[in-house]
């Protein structure tokens, strides 16, 4: 059971500094059965404080740099003044690893059902809201979460959370009284009862009480816009706004929100619900809903609604039930989206996920248009099973990757509670969840209380539900085997193709896709034969309503009727749409590419890839070089198989093909089949990614009369990598491998960025590599310092076979990665080099490079450059002005503009990744 407390505050606020002084009196009662001898307290505000605290850790994982950059005077801290008992007694204290928890050791130990009383003193320093949303606004306006010390949840041990920007303390004060100064330019938002208010010439105290709250959220406005919506039930305070409608519509929808909330939970315990548009943007629905207002396809009542709904939902569980937020959020996450399903089912049902969309020519005959509204949940949580990257509902939130944390656990969550209730049927799980917030209300809870509850009185067995869909990431998939006929019965073999083992539907369906009969199967643990009606039955549908998650619904059906009983026709859609089990889809867009010598290059891009990854992928690219008048593209054919075997999670098989020039009139065509094994750790928030690829490239050239070689070459390729991609520190390294008949060479490459807390960068990046044969007449497969010849082909090139002109100039860091064009710039030996590059001002950094060079038969040289870049956007968009090298003064030298070299990424694939990063 967790401890509980009582805390007086006397605070006061200082809005020209953005300070608030307190004094602080905690009572905390000691309701375990443990004696302890030191307390925990959250010092939340002190997550801001420097770029080594857990919060900053955060962000620069989800690729936030703000924080790490952050001037001194935005950030804040916490200074402790005094800290001592009820007697005066000074305490000794000290912060730990993460820098927001404070350990106070007691002079005399709390034994089991003794209090202990603290009385402190300190100096809040506000952060800019700019961060998380909480601290003060560019106009001075103030949000205040967290900005004072809580007692920190003791559970057998305690439980040291760190403010992680997850919004997920929930410790519960018996009782909380509150005295807080500010200037009377401000008018006071909260929840919380106003007892009573004092005001003087520059300043008012306002007098807050609650009981069996948690965290007191403040709102310090100059000017507000919230408004007021009260029934009997409680007293709605809100600035969710929606422009579009009049006062009465928005009462009416308050009130429908209000009564239905009502009606599914229970009686909300506190007079007042505070939600804020803030609260809504920390908690969106996710989706098309977060297009531009003016781009939305849904009416503004609806929008409006579900805002209200979905904050409400929230802020109502979470000032009710008092859970560990950490570890357990999952059954409010739960309730919330089963809530909003519900919500939706029984006010706006025929909703599509694509709104009015849905209804516009070209759009409507899209499954994606079909699906319903909440149609989405399942869709987004299966968006991460279907590459592996879900997670176990029991996970830490601070452990969950951040789309699991924002969108796929929460909507997992909701759906199981579907899936259950389906199952259990007559509205159990309705009636179980307003039972559970009925008993749990202001109460300490846990998920054993939680699963206790639903098990009691089910009409079957749900231990899967708790052992298998919450506490693990097995995936859930079925197909029908096959099925026999008799005179009045189908025997119909079903099969579990992952043996996890949980409920499954079949249904029959007659030739006007009406529903003829239901059945559930609990038990099938590897294959089931059934026995169902075979009147008027034309096909037989596992999973038709989609209740159940499924893993791949393609193999749901059978038809009754015909030799081909599973046969899909061919649809052909425009761009990409959802997975449609009942049709084989190929999707079409054009294309369009260029290099200078096949020119504009139009096509059309035949695939079977759609939102949800699939394991068998093919991409056919044909297109037509206006340059060359000839026809050339690409195409891959792609099998993925997902295994979980130690680190290795996936065998990624690829058979690609290409065809384009790579000079004036001359083609070249590759044909590759490659292989790649990937690997990551447990922890899949970590950017620790390794692989090992093998591949054969087959390349067929027309003859070049300035490439003194065999013009068709084939060379096997390994390499095995490592990445760990972070933006404050980035790390990587391969080894690679090459093995034709001319030659065979090994290579290792290494690279490393470091932003320090000075905000500079440092990057460095080391290349070797040494033939072990060679037996070639040119340098085509030499090592290369500046531009690699590329016979691989593995480079975007736009410009491949160029010596001068502006393409000449494109620079892709590979191999020696220098940036001047030094004289006899390949080695057929070895080769050693190290480029550098130091910001000295935002995106502006110096560059230097130095390395050794070995040819058969020569002496090694040593080769030198240096210059400025500009690194607008690292690997993307880059300049380089070199300055001074082997060739000398170069910034001198005629024709300057000529040596100046870019970096630049084309590729919307590539460009896309820049910001799915932070969520995956």
């Amino acid at each position: 059971m967790w401890s509980q407390h009582s805390q007086k505050i006397k605070a006061s606020l200082n809005a020209d500094e953005h300070l608030i002084k307190i004094q602080q009196e905690i009572t905390y009662n000691n309701t375990s059965k443990d004696t302890l001898n030191s307390i925990f307290l959250y010092d939340w505000n002190n997550a801001y404080a420097n770029k080594s605290t857990a919060l900053a850790t955060r962000f620069a994982e989800e690729f936030n740099k703000s924080l790490h950059l952050a001037k001194e005077e935005t950030r804040g801290n916490t200074e402790i003044l005094t800290l001592s008992d009820k007697n005066f007694n000074y305490l000794n204290w000290e912060r730990t690893k993460g820098d927001d928890i404070i350990k106070v050791q007691l002079k005399f130990p709390i034994y089991p059902g003794q209090q202990y009383t603290l009385n402190l003193s300190y100096v809040v320093k506000l952060p800019s809201a700019e961060y998380t949303g909480y601290g003060y606004t560019d106009i001075n306006n103030y949000n205040l979460r967290y900005w004072y010390l809580t007692p920190a949840i003791y559970d057998t041990q305690w439980r040291e959370y760190h403010n992680k920007n997850l919004n997920d303390l929930n410790t519960r004060n018996n009782e909380i009284e509150v005295a807080f100064k500010y200037p009377n330019s401000y008018k006071l938002i909260t929840d919380f009862n106003t007892t009573n208010s004092e005001q003087n010439d520059s300043t008012t105290t306002s007098y807050l009480q609650g009981t069996n709250r948690g965290d007191l959220k403040l709102y310090l406005l100059k000017e507000h816009t919230y408004s007021i919506f009260k029934n009997d039930k409680l007293e709605l305070i809100t600035n969710i706004e929606s422009k579009d409608l009049n006062k009465i519509t928005k009462a009416n929808s308050a009130e429908r929100v209000i009564n239905f909330i009502d009606s599914t939970l229970g009686h909300y315990p506190h007079k007042k619900l505070l939600i804020t548009e803030q609260d809504y943007k920390k908690n969106p629905l996710y989706g098309i809903n977060q297009l531009p207002s003016f781009l939305r396809p849904f009416s503004e009542e609806f929008q409006y609604e579900l805002k209200l709904l979905k904050t409400s939902l929230h802020e109502y569980l979470n000032n009710s039930i008092y859970l560990d937020n950490r570890k357990e959020n999952w059954i409010k996450d739960g309730i919330e989206t089963y809530l909003l399903m519900k919500y939706v089912d029984a006010f706006y049902k025929d909703t599509k996920m694509l709104g009015k969309l849905s209804k516009v020519w070209g759009l409507r005959s899209y499954h994606l248009a079909q699906m319903t509204f909440n149609d989405q949940y399942p869709y987004l949580y299966m968006l991460m099973a279907r590459t592996y990257s879900d997670q176990p509902l029991t996970t830490s939130r601070d452990s969950l990757i951040k789309f699991n944390e924002r969108i796929a656990n929460r909507y997992k969550s909701g759906v199981g509670l579907a899936y259950l209730n389906s199952y259990l049927g007559d509205g159990f799980i309705d009636k179980k969840i307003k039972e559970y917030y009925t008993e749990n209300t202001t109460k300490n809870s846990t998920s054993e209380n939680f699963e206790s509850l639903l098990k009691t009185d089910a009409p079957k067995n749900i231990d899967w539900y708790f052992s298998t869909y919450v506490a693990t990431d097995k995936k859930i998939d079925y197909k029908i085997k096959n099925f026999k006929k008799t005179e009045d019965s189908l025997l119909v073999t079903l099969k579990n193709k992952r043996k996890t083992n949980t409920p499954i539907t079949l249904f029959g369906i007659d030739r006007n896709d009406s529903i003829l009969f239901k059945k559930w199967y609990p038990d099938v643990e590897k294959t089931k034969t059934v026995a169902v009606p075979r009147k008027d039955v034309k096909r037989l549908v596992l999973n038709y309503d989609r209740v159940i998650p499924e893993f791949n619904e393609r193999d749901n059906w059978k038809s009754v009727n015909g030799f081909f009983s599973t046969n899909r026709k061919l649809k052909f859609k425009f761009f990409k749409d959802t997975e449609d089990p009942y049709y084989n889809q190929i999707f079409y867009v054009p294309v369009l590419r260029f290099n200078i010598y096949d020119g504009i290059t139009p096509g059309m891009r035949l695939y079977n890839k759609t939102f949800l990854t699939k394991p068998f992928v093919y991409d056919l690219q044909p297109s037509y070089a206006f340059g060359e008048n000839a026809i050339v593209g690409s195409g891959s054919l792609r099998l993925r198989k997902y295994v979980n075997h130690d680190n290795m999670y996936l065998i990624d098989a690829y058979l690609a093909g290409s065809s384009f020039h790579y000079a004036d009139g001359l083609r070249y065509s590759t044909i590759t089949p490659s292989v790649t094994f990937r690997f990551r750790n447990d922890d899949l928030r970590s950017n620790e990614r390794e692989l090992f690829n093998m591949r054969y490239v087959n390349v067929i050239r027309d003859n070049s009369p300035t490439i003194d070689t065999d013009p068709d070459y084939s060379v096997f390729n390994a390499r095995y990598a490592y990445g760990n991609n972070g933006i404050i520190n980035y790390k990587s390294w391969f080894v690679d491998l090459q093995v034709a008949s001319e030659f065979s060479k090994i290579s290792f490459n290494w690279e490393y960025r470091k932003l320090f807390q000075s905000n500079r960068q440092l990057n460095i990046r080391f290349f070797a590599g040494k033939f072990i044969y060679n037996e070639t007449n040119s340098d085509f497969f030499s090592f290369a310092l500046d531009r690699p010849t590329d016979y691989l082909f593995d480079y975007d090139y736009l410009g491949r076979s160029e010596e001068s002109g502006i393409f000449s100039q494109q620079l892709i860091v590979a191999e020696g990665g220098f940036k001047s064009k030094l004289p006899n710039p390949y080695a057929n030996d070895w080769i050693v080099t190290s480029n550098a590059s130091f910001n000295i001002w935002r995106w502006i950094e110096l560059y230097g490079d130095v390395g050794m060079i070995r040819n058969q038969n020569e002496d090694a040289r040593f080769v030198y450059d240096s210059g400025i870049r500009l690194n607008l956007v690292t690997d993307y968009f880059e300049l380089y002005f070199p300055v001074y090298s082997n060739n000398g003064w170069e910034i001198a030298q005629p024709q300057y503009d000529e040596k100046i070299r870019f970096i630049v990424t084309l590729s919307p694939k590539t460009l896309i990744g820049l910001f799915t990063r932070k969520w995956f």
